[in-house]
């Protein structure tokens, strides 16, 4: 196996670790995730695995479409389970625009546009999470955010080519994550120490 193949391996296997223990605790009713934001990510990962493979990002990829996979799943799950089903108009917005992504690479035939778009479609889709991390940090783990913060590192490690339209998704989900363990940290610390 070459260090490529290696490190992608690595990301599937973090993938994995991250999304069992999620599911679980969302099929016990501990973990309440947002059904548009899992909605609106599982659609943008599906994208930007497409867009990941036509730029050459080789076995890198295949971890993200695993994670589009899951993500998707997870939105169910999470409608199903009639988790955080609240959607305000401002996720309609995000998930029209995250659709508009796919008319905008076929028109371009650039998937680098396809990418830059669903990237920030996809930091909005942190929106309704963040603010349900906020006011209910119980809610969310804190552990599947950090795994899947070192899984992108991994995605990273493993692109066979590195450009703006493989580097940019990852990158940014990665930090995206890494930001939402700070703030479960911080809230959670506040909820604890607060008298009942």
């Amino acid at each position: 196996m070459s260090a490529k193949e290696i490190f992608s391996l690595a990301a599937v296997i973090l993938t994995l670790l991250a999304y069992f223990p999620y599911l679980r605790s969302i099929r016990k009713g501990t973990t309440r995730p947002h059904v548009f934001s899992w909605l609106i990510w599982s659609l943008s990962t599906f994208i930007i695995f497409f867009a990941q493979i036509k730029s050459g990002g080789g076995v890198a990829a295949w971890p993200v479409g695993l994670s589009g996979a899951i993500t998707f799943y997870i939105a169910i799950l999470a409608y199903r389970k009639k988790a955080d089903i609240r959607i305000l108009l401002i996720d309609y917005v995000f998930f029209g625009i995250a659709l508009l992504a796919i008319p905008l690479w076929i028109f371009t035939a650039n998937p680098m546009w396809a990418v830059i778009l669903i990237t920030l479609i996809d930091v909005c889709g942190f929106i309704p999470t963040i603010r349900k991390a906020y006011y209910f940090p119980e809610q969310e783990s804190m552990n599947f955010y950090f795994v899947f913060f070192i899984r992108c590192i991994f995605v990273i490690l493993a692109l066979e080519a590195y450009s703006l339209t493989t580097i940019l998704f990852p990158l940014t989900i990665g930090l995206s994550s890494l930001l939402m363990c700070f703030i479960l940290l911080q809230r959670n610390s506040i909820h604890s120490t607060t008298p009942i």
